[in-house]
């Protein structure tokens, strides 16, 4: 079967698996994986084996830690660094020492068993964020605290990637102090190099491709960013991942943050569901009959010890019970660089083959799993915490949600105004903007105002416009004000849309298209003028009021049909 054939059999069997799925509730990471054990070399039937395949679905965890890390700039990291540097270590070493003493009291060697306690400790930072992300606790306090903590265990497993193949040469304790010496040291360096050129290149870089309002090459010069701090710091022997998170943490400051992230997100999505086709062709169905029962004890250890780790050390940190426990079941997942560990134990011949299934089968139960207790961890948390829940008035799940009461499209002379009167009503508001110089003034005004197209439908994913209590557009071009009042319609049905029109046929296709009120505004400075006349001329002001209401409220029939018969013919 050439390529073509093979790619076309991939896409259609995912097809049909995702819609089977989809309809069923069941998240998407376990169709794929599904679709993986369909197609791979240990199941009966076509086995696709297409060039490039791993290489492509590696890149699906590169674009996840990139739009990860846009969610974590350096001054949000600073705020929580107590939080990540002291909850992320501790959970990495004490769940590694923890599985590793409990495997080795049970007859395992010593360097199996600290292999298999680093495989365990991993948790899936792309499991938890797509998953939280469908749920919308991404900007939830343990959603961000366990999405950053499972962040900071993709930079441990460098140690880890390094350590593991020392152990199987075991030349001693000098070298294996050195190796891990240098990829610190490595570390350090891509961190710098990266920081510095974002300072110093990135927004300036983004602000002139900004510039040239297309949304082509807005997505090419987003990839480029991606790829290339991705080979910075694969050229240091760290991973692709890391350097991709250090660039998300950059633009992460930028006005651009939203636009780059909806940019990103289809091939994000894409590659993603590549990677788990490729670990479910890993799994051999054949071993299950001898293994299952120690794959499936190895899951229930990996759940449960970090489950309890993670309990214990966030409550610790001062964390009330129900985070704790709601962090605790978000990390109780396996991990990803999991398997990357274990893929370099199995080379280096630290670990047998048979071991090394069991430990595989065992992270695929653990992530199975996983994904359950992330999607029910309120209620699983609440049960467990219910006295302290119903004592407590803080126990808030959705405590620390972002939600913006409304979303102004476009930030010109009518945006800005109405970004003056929210402001000083106290109203929460996000303005966006497609024109770099108007998101500039308008963050010198002290306003909310970013970088993005409000009509494009991922952007207002990425923001959750489903929140907000309403939308203004208020772009001067009636073509994309029509395309925002659409895509708002089609994502959020149930936000208001008020927007601008120019005149009163503009107006119509907005009402049209879905806008709850669509002001035009050649009539309504005419209407505003005439209101002054008249008060001039001493017209009670009820009466004026009344008047200019009962106008708009016949669609300004009566002033549009008395200026039909007066135009010359």
């Amino acid at each position: 079967m050439d390529n073509l054939a093979q790619v076309i059999l991939l896409l259609a069997v995912a097809v049909a698996i995702m819609v089977a799925f989809q309809r069923l509730h069941v998240p998407t990471s376990l169709g794929y994986l599904l679709v993986g054990l369909i197609l791979g070399p240990h199941t009966a039937g076509p086995t696709v084996n297409v060039a490039g395949f791993k290489v492509l679905a590696e890149f699906g965890v590169v674009f996840l830690l990139f739009s990860i890390g846009l969610n974590y700039s350096l001054p949000q990291l600073h705020a929580m660094r107590h939080q990540i540097l002291g909850l992320g270590t501790a959970q990495v070493v004490l769940t590694t020492v923890v599985v590793a003493v409990l495997l080795w009291l049970a007859g395992i060697s010593a360097v199996v068993a600290f292999v298999i306690g680093a495989v365990f400790a991993q948790s899936s930072s792309t499991i938890i964020g797509r998953q939280l992300g469908e749920q919308g606790e991404d900007g939830s306090p343990h959603g961000r605290l366990g999405l950053a903590i499972s962040v900071f265990q993709d930079v441990t497993a460098v140690p880890f990637l390094i350590l593991i193949p020392v152990l199987g040469t075991a030349t001693g304790m000098d070298k294996l102090a050195g190796e891990l010496g240098w990829a610190m040291a490595k570390a350090v360096l891509a961190f710098a190099f990266v920081f510095y050129a974002a300072r110093w290149a990135l927004r300036p870089f983004f602000h002139r491709v900004a510039e040239r309002r297309s949304a082509e090459l807005f997505t090419l010069t987003v990839l480029l960013v991606v790829l290339a701090a991705a080979w910075t710091t694969s050229s240091l022997g760290l991973s692709l991942a890391f350097g991709a998170f250090l660039a998300g943490m950059m633009l992460g400051e930028t006005e651009f943050r939203h636009q780059v992230e909806s940019s990103i997100r289809p091939f994000r999505d894409v590659l993603l569901g590549l990677f788990f086709v490729g670990i479910g062709m890993l799994i051999d169905p054949a071993s299950l009959p001898r293994i299952w029962h120690w794959a499936l004890m190895g899951a229930l250890l990996l759940l449960l010890t970090k489950i309890v780790v993670v309990v214990v050390i966030v409550r610790a940190s001062g964390m009330d019970a129900l985070a704790a426990w709601r962090t605790a079941l978000l990390l109780a997942v396996g991990g990803e660089f999991g398997f990357a560990l274990l893929a370099v134990a199995l080379g280096a011949g630290v670990i047998a083959q048979e071991t090394g299934q069991i430990v595989l089968n065992a992270v695929l139960l653990s992530m199975i799993g996983g994904v359950l207790l992330i999607r029910y961890n309120d209620r699983i948390a609440a049960r467990l915490t219910k006295p302290a829940a119903e004592s407590s008035p803080l126990a808030d799940p959705l405590a620390g949600l972002p939600s913006p009461q409304v979303l102004i499209g476009g930030y010109g002379r009518v945006g800005h105004t109405i970004a003056v009167l929210l402001k000083s009503s106290g109203v929460d508001f996000l303005a966006f903007d497609t024109d770099p110089k108007r998101v500039q003034q308008g963050q010198a005004d002290g306003h909310a105002v970013l970088y993005g197209d409000i009509a494009d439908p991922e952007l207002l994913t990425a923001v959750r416009a489903e929140r907000a209590s309403l939308a203004i557009i208020t772009v001067d071009s009636h073509v994309v004000a029509l395309r925002a009042v659409a895509a708002l319609r089609q994502h959020c049905p149930l936000v208001p849309v008020i927007a601008r029109a120019r005149d009163l046929q503009t107006s119509s296709a907005l009402m049209s298209a879905g806008a709850m009120h669509a002001y035009p505004e050649a009539i309504e400075s005419s209407l505003r003028l005439g209101a002054i006349a008249l008060r001039v001329l001493r017209v009670p002001t009820v009466d004026v009021d009344q008047m200019m209401q009962d106008i708009r409220n016949s669609d300004y029939q009566p002033v549009v049909e008395d200026h039909v018969k007066e135009e010359p013919k």
